[in-house]
């Protein structure tokens, strides 16, 4: 047997074995070498898929890799590089649309365990909207922000103004920390003290701020911080709310029977 026919076989062999049992009991360069086919199916990919799982230390690493990086392989050009992207986007899509489509939000752990895969391998933040309908139902998710996630970066007015567009009644804000410690930054509680404080403004509550960091993540709500910051924004309303019509007050504006009182 010549070494085409022995590699056309063994790339049937793959073929079969994942339509009989789908990925089980395949090794990382295995399914990396499978992908490799769908661009090259009539070439042995096996040592570029070793190749690749050597660079990127494992299929998530694979997967995460950019279409530039992965090209540098020798021997993986633009169309297996493309249906390397192309499934690794396609999970993600998946993954989005299965998240859209529970029934309900009920916890910061359900969030963490629907988006973990798509945002874990990230090399950079991202800030991502959850809206929600009266009933607690995903509606929509979006990315806000890339990149350095701080307040010039993430726009309180930008995120009420997709809000409202979407008819949300709530939001869950997520994003992610590269380093994986998931521990909340400065700015990270900045961003969602202006963000609480602007729902409470237009009446859009936001639920959560969920921090996704390596196999772990942090939430607001569960650490108390947004019943914190819901509370800061109440006294300030109050504060303001007595103010005006202490003002009222000395200008005779105010019936008696709304006068403010010390």
């Amino acid at each position: 047997m010549s070494g085409k026919e022995a590699s056309a076989g063994h790339r049937k062999r793959l073929r079969e074995k994942f339509i009989g049992s789908g990925l089980a009991g395949f090794h990382d360069y295995e399914i990396v070498e499978l992908l490799l086919t769908l661009g090259s199916p009539r070439r042995d990919c096996k040592p570029q898929a070793k190749e690749a799982i050597r660079r990127f230390k494992s299929l998530r690493g694979v997967l995460s890799a950019s279409s530039e990086e992965l090209q540098q392989i020798d021997g993986i050009g633009p169309h297996n590089a493309l249906g390397i992207k192309l499934v690794s986007e396609v999970a993600q899509e998946f993954l989005k649309q299965k998240t859209v489509a529970k029934p309900a939000y009920k916890s910061a752990r359900e969030i963490f365990d629907y988006l973990y895969h798509s945002m874990r391998d990230l090399k950079k933040e991202v800030f991502k909207v959850i809206y929600l309908d009266s009933q607690n139902q995903i509606i929509d998710i979006a990315d806000i922000a890339k990149g350095t996630v701080d307040r010039g970066a993430v726009s309180a007015r930008e995120v009420m103004e997709s809000a409202i567009r979407r008819n949300a009644i709530s939001l869950i804000l997520v994003h992610n920390h590269p380093s994986g410690n998931p521990e909340p930054s400065q700015s990270d509680e900045q961003i969602t003290r202006d963000l609480v404080f602007a729902g409470g403004i237009m009446q859009i509550r936001v639920l959560d701020h969920i921090v996704i960091g390596e196999n772990k993540y942090y939430s607001f709500a569960v650490e108390g911080l947004i019943e914190k910051y819901e509370g800061d924004f109440l006294d300030l309303k109050l504060k303001g709310v007595s103010e005006a019509k202490r003002r009222l007050y000395r200008a005779k504006v105010l019936p008696p029977e709304l006068h403010w009182r010390p």
